[in-house]
């Protein structure tokens, strides 16, 4: 006994005890699934998930009854593709928008106030949008007309991004007297700039502001019904894992998305086939989102809204139907459990009443989505109205979570619009400006491949960290992982802003990951909490007035928009202050730590 004690001192004793600790669990994994590795796979890819608690409402027959069963992995990961074509979308756009816009001649300033542009919109667009789907009559269902409404959008933007400046010559833009038949790696513009009337794009600039914002705008607003129609037809049983493929799908998009950027495409083939490094990559984006979207909106069919309205009716009235028997009838209940009604003996079933009859209700979503994303605390459909009341009129702590989280999206809105630019510049030394074939566009170019190569690894990390912020909370406690994340986010900017170094570009676009997890998971959880608790301070006061888990969900995710219009107008301020992109990372690594400041002041209750 004394020897095997002293065997496991020291560095060998610590890896003989980690051996053992591995072969007892793949022992005990083997005797759990004796079908072997492979079998395990398959099951976990195509067989429907198993339940102790199995669904209450299964329609077996009918047109729609895979609305009601349990969906396998593979049809999580169908309904889901959609966001994983929008996060490609966002991939495209938010690596060579503004690379885009800076060399067809718009200024830093005025480059970023066209990020102000879609938030504009959308902070009064997208409650009445959810309210319209919500409302939605089509034979096709609520939520698919607007997925294929928006992707229209996001499609015209992935057209027009990277074909602007040359539909601007199509219409009357002078062509500049350089103007080379190599095209820009970055580009269709081919041409130096290298005075200011060479700038002048009027029609150019016109049609590549027009794709960005129709870009930016639509690729938001889809996420919102492709979200709901998840929830739409797949069981209550499902939403976790639903929920959680949609999160994972989304990262491997925005990962791959960012990847294509990275690549050289000037030395393929296709790069040379269709004019240049961002037209090939904007390309391959939109063939991957049609096949995307397509996949989603072909998996499985919507209930209309008014069969959903008459299922509802009829069902309502068999339930009345039922009360008012038991009202009148004379009911005991024996030793077992069982009812007697009227002399006759009933089973207790799994289903909480006293028919026989399985209750079919409407699809999942009519009761988790519209509450929760798109509804009043009146059950209403959410008004703008409502929405704007709610902003202005809301507790104290609630007001504090809004205040961290609008920190928490300008610091991440600094780095998602604005890095592949900051690397090219800061980092590589360029200058998107310069004469085509100058040392100094060159390395610009090439910054801008590898800020893609950073913003992968961003998503890939978000990816990662959002399957284990979960156990962390439950581990930690709420309030150190949220800090915790914030203060992360933050040194790595800073760090960044003063190495700006390859490495440092790659090493520290993790913490990006870390505070996209974190602010997609910590605001909701703290809204929840305060709804599921009923109260709203440490004290356990309420709210001091009837509010609905979807106004206040909505009002939170509203602080994206405000966020984005924000650092649109103080970026360009920030740079032409600083005279270099630097201020980028500076500025987000300032606002997250005062995010993380403002986190510690929020009420977290008992989380």
């Amino acid at each position: 006994m004394a020897e095997k004690l002293n065997e496991y001192q020291g560095v060998g004793g610590r890896w003989h005890s980690a051996r053992d600790r591995c072969r007892e669990r793949w022992a005990q994994w083997k005797e759990e699934n004796p079908q072997g590795v492979r079998e395990a796979i398959r099951q976990a890819l195509f067989a429907i998930p198993a339940s102790d608690e199995p669904p209450d409402r299964v329609e077996r027959e009918g047109e729609y009854a895979d609305l009601f069963r349990r969906k396998n992995r593979l049809e999580l990961m169908r309904i889901s593709a959609a966001v994983m074509g929008i996060e490609f979308s966002y991939a495209g756009e938010t690596a060579f928008v503004s690379p885009t816009l800076l060399q067809i001649g718009v200024p830093h300033q005025q480059m970023t106030l066209v990020w102000a542009l879609s938030p504009l919109i959308g902070f009064f667009m997208t409650p009445l949008l959810g309210s319209l789907s919500d409302r939605c009559d089509s034979i096709y269902g609520r939520r698919r007309p607007f997925i294929v409404l928006m992707s229209i959008g996001v499609f015209l933007g992935l057209i027009l991004v990277p074909n602007g400046e040359d539909i601007g010559y199509a219409l009357g833009d002078p062509i500049p007297v350089n103007r080379t038949a190599t095209p820009s790696a970055l580009g269709p513009r081919s041409s130096a700039l290298e005075t200011e009337s060479q700038n002048h794009h009027p029609w150019g600039v016109l049609f590549t502001v027009l794709g960005t914002v129709l870009l930016d705008f639509d690729a938001d607003a889809c996420q919102s019904p492709a979200r709901a129609y998840l929830l739409d037809v797949t069981v209550p049983e499902d939403h976790a894992k639903g929920l959680s493929t949609f999160t994972v799908m989304a990262g491997l998009g925005g990962f791959m998305g960012y990847a294509l950027g990275g690549i050289n495409w000037d030395e393929t083939s296709l790069g040379a086939l269709f004019g240049g490094h961002v037209r090939a990559v904007f390309f391959l984006i939109t063939i991957i989102f049609v096949t995307c979207v397509s996949a989603t909106v072909t998996s499985f069919k919507e209930m209309p809204l008014n069969q959903l309205h008459e299922k509802t009716e009829k069902y309502g009235k068999l339930d009345e139907t039922d009360q008012l028997e038991e009202e009148r009838g004379r009911e005991r209940t024996d030793e077992n459990g069982d009812y007697e009604k009227d002399g006759i003996k009933r089973e207790n079933t799994s289903y909480g009443t006293l028919n026989q009859i399985p209750q079919p209700e409407p699809p999942a979503e009519n009761n988790a989505t519209i509450n929760v994303e798109s509804m009043g605390h009146s059950g209403e459909p959410l008004s703008l109205s409502h929405y704007l009341r709610s902003i202005l009129m809301m507790p104290r702590s609630l007001r504090i979570v809004c205040l961290t989280n609008l920190f928490c999206w300008m610091a991440h809105v600094c780095y998602s619009l604005y890095f592949t630019d900051f690397v090219g510049e800061s980092v590589y030394g360029g200058n998107p400006a310069a004469p085509e074939g100058s040392e100094s566009r060159i390395n610009y170019e090439a910054g801008v491949r590898f800020g893609c190569w950073g913003m992968a690894m961003y998503s890939l990390s978000c990816a990662c960290y959002s399957t284990v912020i979960e156990k962390l909370i439950r581990f930690f406690g709420a309030k150190k992982v949220y800090v915790g994340g914030l203060c992360t986010y933050s040194c790595g900017m800073m760090m960044l802003c003063l190495l700006r170094a390859p490495f440092a570009v790659i090493l520290f676009s993790w913490t990006a990951g870390v505070m996209y997890s974190t602010l997609f998971t910590m605001p909701y959880l703290l809204v929840a909490h305060y709804h599921s608790t009923g109260m709203w301070d440490s004290e356990g006061g309420g709210s001091g007035a009837e509010r609905g888990i979807g106004t206040d969900v909505a009002v939170v995710s509203s602080c994206v928009f405000v966020a984005q219009l924000c650092i649109s107008v103080i970026m360009g301020f920030a740079v032409k202050l600083t005279g270099s992109t630097a201020a980028v990372v500076a500025v987000a690594a300032t606002l997250a730590a005062a995010a993380a400041f403002t986190a510690t002041k929020i009420t977290y209750l008992d989380l």
